[in-house]
């Protein structure tokens, strides 16, 4: 044996190299029959493979310019990551976007400014910016909610995020007075520590899930009576990323702490239907809403992603006529979030947000239900700008999931779905999350989170108001056509934004049902 050793510590290292790759190459013609570059071309047609799996980090730091990939360009994400990090986030000598390009949205700024007095809530905290609505108000439940910040966490659930990555996100909104959605996974003590929590849950009723695998209420009712932080109900229909079609959890990422929240067996891949157990058409939704309502006393609303309206027709009649009905109405954008599905789905299947959300907001305004719902908008809103185009439409509050991920460090690697999230955020890797500081990410949420609202109150101001839900659609136009460069929004989407009880912002900050800390 000695001999041997000896012997193989006289070859050369060239020589490993060469024996290494004729076994290889002997390997690739003769062995492997799946890949024919590699047959054809043996050793050398590894480089192929290698440079397609790096191809998208080396289109994204060397390829693409500023304003050119996408979901988030790089422009949208260095602008996240140095508001969470309270960096400079300004831009010098005029903007790089093409500013006539379609759809490019101009915000109408006021001759002159909305004037901030000393006394006033915005200039001792120009982060302080509540929703102008109640969600349970006019159903007049038990517990109505009005959400501390118009900016909030999107449902991310525990196990499509990490424990420390949910931890980072819960502490983070505590700090920034907003609220927390679960995502369907369930309550998990990491959605626990101090922020408030809007419950959410699917077709597979994780966290509230009987045995035969639909909905308990006593669950629920268990649930909200143990965790008091828990301030309203989601039931989702739909999401952006996938309409109409079932989640899929991989046995071998249903850990013990998994399958405990979510009331599902460890190590079995759990199937989310697309329907739901509970009901099975508008009347048994609003009745399914009334229940949870009636028997924990929140506001119960919905997340849905928009296409056919025939049975949004049917709701805001029944809701018309019955005086019942949801709270709050969270409208996805088909672009797609942090869910993984099918390039079919994600390209092709429902609405972009602002879409979506104009036609249904049409819907509920013909019926003058708009000021009975809170309406919450989701689909890349998480930029003041943006923020500022929503509040125009409607909307009185808005989601985010990405962009959140990112202010806590997500590289937009787009490998969401492999558990191999570098950035330790999506992933049940315990080596890959060790990388999160949770303190640290925690401040950079609330920091992301109160940057955005400074800068929307800053616009807010310049279009001559006082909070964004005075935003109306005349105040924002688009580029819709050549022959016409820009229009109004009213003119573009058929329909004028109802106007929203607003009594100022100092009635804000002296209200009852105020969220936050």
């Amino acid at each position: 044996m000695d001999q041997l050793l000896e012997l193989l510590g006289k070859i050369p290292w060239w020589l490993w190299i060469l024996i290494a790759l004729t076994i290889v190459a002997f390997r690739d013609v003769f062995l492997q029959h799946k890949h024919t570059i590699s047959h054809n071309f043996p050793i050398i047609g590894h480089l192929r493979y290698m440079m397609e799996s790096i191809g998208p980090e080396m289109r994204q730091y060397f390829v693409a310019n500023n304003r050119e990939e996408l979901p988030f360009n790089r422009i949208e994400r260095s602008w996240i990551y140095a508001s969470a990090k309270k960096e400079n986030n300004y831009e010098g000598f005029g903007t790089d976007r093409d500013i006539y390009t379609h759809q490019h949205i101009f915000i109408n700024n006021a001759m002159m400014p909305y004037k901030v007095e000393d006394s006033h809530p915005t200039a001792m905290d120009k982060t302080f910016i509540p929703c102008a609505k109640v969600m349970g108000a006019y159903n007049k439940r038990r517990r109505p909610y009005r959400p501390a910040s118009i900016i909030n966490v999107s449902a991310m659930s525990f196990g499509s995020l990490s424990a420390k990555a949910i931890e980072s996100l819960n502490k983070g909104v505590k700090i920034a007075n907003a609220y927390h959605n679960t995502g369907e996974g369930g309550l998990s003590p990491y959605h626990s520590n101090g922020g408030d929590v809007i419950f959410h849950f699917g077709t597979g009723y994780f966290g509230v899930r009987s045995e035969d695998g639909g909905f308990s209420m006593d669950k629920m009712i268990e649930l909200v009576e143990e965790n008091p932080f828990i301030r309203a109900i989601e039931v989702k229909l739909s999401q952006g990323a996938k309409p109409g079609k079932g989640g899929v959890l991989p046995g071998k990422k249903i850990t013990k702490e998994i399958a405990e929240i979510r009331g599902v067996e460890i190590g079995k891949t759990v199937l989310s239907p697309p329907n739901h157990k509970a009901f099975s058409n508008v009347p048994e939704l609003i009745d399914f809403i009334e229940a949870i309502a009636d028997a924990t006393g929140l506001p119960v609303g919905i997340k849905a992603a928009i296409g056919k309206l025939e049975q949004w027709v049917e709701l805001v009649d029944i809701m018309k006529s019955e005086n019942r009905g949801p709270d709050f109405i969270a409208i996805d954008g088909g672009e797609g979030g942090t869910g993984a599905a099918p390039p079919s789905f994600a390209d092709h299947v429902s609405l972009p947000w602002i879409y979506g959300f104009s036609d249904i907001y049409k819907l509920f305004q013909k019926r003058g239900l708009t000021e009975r719902v809170v309406f919450i908008g989701s689909g890349k809103l998480g930029f003041p700008a943006k923020a500022a185009m929503a509040f125009a439409m409607g909307v009185d509050c808005i989601n985010v999931a990405r962009e959140a991920m990112m202010s806590i460090g997500c590289i937009q690697a787009q490998i969401c779905h492999t558990n191999r999230c570098p950035a330790g955020i999506a992933t049940q890797s315990k080596w890959l999350q060790n990388g999160i500081n949770i303190p640290l990410k925690s401040q950079r949420l609330a920091q992301y989170f109160k940057t955005f609202r400074k800068e929307l109150i800053e616009i807010t101001h310049a279009a001559g108001y006082e909070h964004p839900c005075q935003f109306d659609m005349d105040d924002i136009e688009m580029n819709v056509e050549d022959h016409h460069l820009s229009r109004e929004f009213d003119q573009t989407f058929k329909y004028e934004k109802t106007p929203v009880d607003f009594k100022g912002m100092a009635h804000l900050k002296e209200c009852e049902y105020l969220g936050g800390n």
